[in-house]
């Protein structure tokens, strides 16, 4: 007898370009119904998180739910500077590397609360290791703007 023979199937996707996706399948939960678990809780305890959305706010803009009101407005404020300027930086580095004023560079333009949140995440001392679109590690950690433009950070 000889090997199995392979073999390879590429399934059809649901909607071309240009076509209207459907998304009616997907199950959303509504604000503050996913509970938030407790900081230390074993991983394997949160596992169905990955596969469902977690909605904090309402359909009228307000936080709900366990995950609401954690934070006060002064926790929160430097959160979003740090996510302003991150946006702002971005945009800057992108027009620079368009004109060809810098090699390479990678947007990070939506991803702005992903990468200054983990800066908060961590504690004094810890270490952090940037790598494409964690522009906002570096400018959440305090580093220099000016610096970050300089440097070759991103090649």
């Amino acid at each position: 007898m000889g090997a199995a023979r392979l073999s390879l199937h590429v399934p059809e996707p649901s909607v071309r370009p240009g076509g209207r996706p459907d998304f009616s399948h997907v199950s959303i939960p509504e604000a503050g119904e996913v509970p938030r678990p407790p900081i230390d809780v074993n991983p394997s305890e949160i596992r169905d998180f990955a596969y469902t959305i977690i909605r904090v706010l309402d359909d009228e803009g307000e936080a709900v739910g366990d995950w609401a009101g954690s934070l006060s407005a002064e926790a929160i404020a430097p959160g979003l500077r740090d996510m302003m300027l991150t946006r702002a930086f971005d945009a800057r580095m992108l027009l620079s590397q368009r004109q060809g004023k810098t090699s390479f560079y990678i947007q990070c333009l939506g991803e702005e609360a992903i990468a200054t949140a983990h800066r908060k995440a961590l504690s004094p001392g810890d270490m952090c290791f940037p790598t494409y679109r964690q522009q906002g590690l570096l400018i959440a950690h305090g580093l220099p703007l000016v610096e970050m433009m300089v440097r070759d950070f991103f090649e």
